[in-house]
């Protein structure tokens, strides 16, 4: 606050200012809460990864040993071909929805399947082979479920990082930057609204010696004053004729 402009330092900015530190740090305690929320989802995600990640590796490894067993079951003919050629339209479906985690909105990918689109597979290997393909069918759809649900996981995990790096800039500015800036200014008014009431009561003071000050002037020279009326009437009593030492020219004696 010293390079900026200070605010006025007066009752009304100050209760501003109050209202304004008291919401940043309702904001900080809400954002801590927040922040501590996507954290423990967020670990919560990371150790769901890394199991599905375990799980998707062997998947993929067992699809890939039920295909080469299904190619070994039809008499060794590549039966994948076959499978595209006879595939029109797509059995499995994924549909992005949105999860809500502590007022963050996580994108989540839904598997659908519609069974009766794999029509045309089922009688792929009916002469030889059909149950070890309809095995390797069901397993590569193990394997795509959880490759769905890593993929899910992996974009809520990249979500909830970018969420948690700007809440955390939220708060530390807050914390460190805000709340400390507001508290500052808070301070300041106060010292200035005292220095303003100890100017004014000094003020005061000042006008108030300076009017007791000038009534005993007005007292003392209102006394002086009578004492030198009284002083008067009395030489003028002093010097006034007496009666008795005037004669009278019609009394003889």
């Amino acid at each position: 606050m010293s390079s900026e402009q200070r605010p006025s330092a007066n009752r009304m900015t100050l209760q501003t200012f109050k209202a304004r530190g008291a919401g940043a740090t309702k904001g900080f305690k809400l954002l801590k809460k927040k922040r501590d929320a996507l954290k423990s989802r967020f670990q919560f995600l990371l150790k769901d990864i890394v199991e599905t990640k375990l799980l998707v590796g062997q998947g993929l490894k067992d699809a890939s040993f039920a295909l080469a067993k299904s190619q070994w079951a039809n008499a060794g003919d590549d039966i994948t071909s076959t499978v595209v050629e006879r595939s029109k339209k797509p059995s499995v479906l994924v549909k992005l929805v949105a999860d809500n985690i502590a007022g963050v909105s996580i994108p989540v990918f839904k598997m659908t399947r519609d069974g009766t689109r794999d029509s045309s597979e089922e009688t792929l290997g009916i002469a030889h082979g059909g149950a070890v393909i309809n095995a390797t069918r069901e397993t590569y759809l193990k394997a795509v479920t959880q490759l769905v649900r890593l993929a899910s996981l992996q974009t809520a995990f990249k979500t909830l990082d970018e969420e948690i790096k700007m809440t955390s800039r939220r708060v530390n500015a807050l914390e460190y930057v805000i709340i400390p800036r507001i508290e500052d200014t808070i301070h300041y008014i106060i010292l200035e609204m005292d220095e303003q009431s100890r100017e004014e009561f000094f003020r005061v003071k000042k006008v108030v010696e300076k009017k007791k000050a000038k009534l005993l002037k007005e007292r003392i020279e209102q006394e002086l004053l009578a004492g030198a009326k009284s002083a008067v009437n009395d030489v003028n009593a002093i010097d006034a004729p007496s009666a008795l030492g005037q004669k009278d020219a019609d009394v003889i004696f």
